[in-house]
């Protein structure tokens, strides 16, 4: 039997199926991975630096100088402390003439025996001894946690042994009830000191001079001495540049 036409064969080839694209995951720029590889790096470093900041100040009339005077017997009534109030810097004596302070005794215009042995007057023995701060104080927290240093030049002494004068940094707690302190004695030429102040901003910061000894009648204050204190002198722009 004869089949009619010609029977095509036909396969069936698979049909090849296109690759899937995998996704991959673009690499992040250095520039885009060092904030977070170093941000918690720079953080610490910045706490580290403001942790130790310093501030430097030095005697300058134009800072809001104040005054406090602690009152106290002579060694031979006891010693006892009497009291303690602000006074006025030009009664403790602190002045400045210009850019020079000038620190001297104690006076009292008073002439009551409180004051003066057997009453007040030329040549009369002071009664008390007076414990005079001439300082100023910052806002507290202004300074919390740095180191402050203070500086000066103390162009001349004459302090005899009846009286004592320093220079201080004092660092008080918020009640006043105790403080960390550097002091120097007030002697001829520059003086430096420097505190680590505590990182508290209720604590309260004092610089200044401290002067203790007993009230003078105010007509025998030249032969107890006094000093003079200045600022230490800015350097010229030659020296700056090392020519000078």
């Amino acid at each position: 039997m004869e089949v009619g036409g010609n029977v095509g064969l036909h396969r069936s080839f698979p049909q090849a199926t296109p690759l899937l694209k995998q996704k991959t995951k673009k690499p992040i720029p250095p520039a885009m991975k060092l904030p977070l590889k170093y941000l918690a790096c720079c953080a610490v470093m910045m706490a580290a630096s403001n942790a130790h900041a310093a501030t430097t100040v030095g005697v300058d009339p134009s800072a809001p100088w104040q005054g406090y005077m602690n009152v106290f017997q002579l060694p031979a009534n006891g010693g006892g402390y009497v009291f303690g109030s602000p006074w006025g810097t030009a009664d403790l004596s602190a002045v400045f003439t210009g850019p020079t302070l000038t620190l001297s005794p104690n006076t009292i215009g008073d002439p009551d025996p409180f004051w003066y042995q057997g009453g007040g007057g030329p040549g009369a023995l002071g009664n008390k001894i007076m414990d005079a701060s001439f300082y100023v104080q910052p806002a507290d927290g202004t300074l919390t946690g740095q180191t402050l240093t203070f500086t000066g030049n103390v162009l001349s002494t004459t302090f005899t042994s009846a009286h004592v004068s320093t220079v201080f940094i004092k660092d008080f707690a918020p009640d006043y009830s105790s403080s960390v302190t550097s002091t120097a004695p007030v002697v001829n030429g520059f003086f430096s000191i420097d505190l680590a102040l505590i990182n508290d901003p209720a604590r309260h910061v004092q610089y200044g001079f401290q002067t203790i000894g007993a009230n003078v009648w105010s007509t025998d204050v030249a032969p107890f001495g006094s000093a003079q204190i200045t600022a230490v002198p800015e350097p010229s722009g030659a020296a700056l540049l090392g020519l000078g």
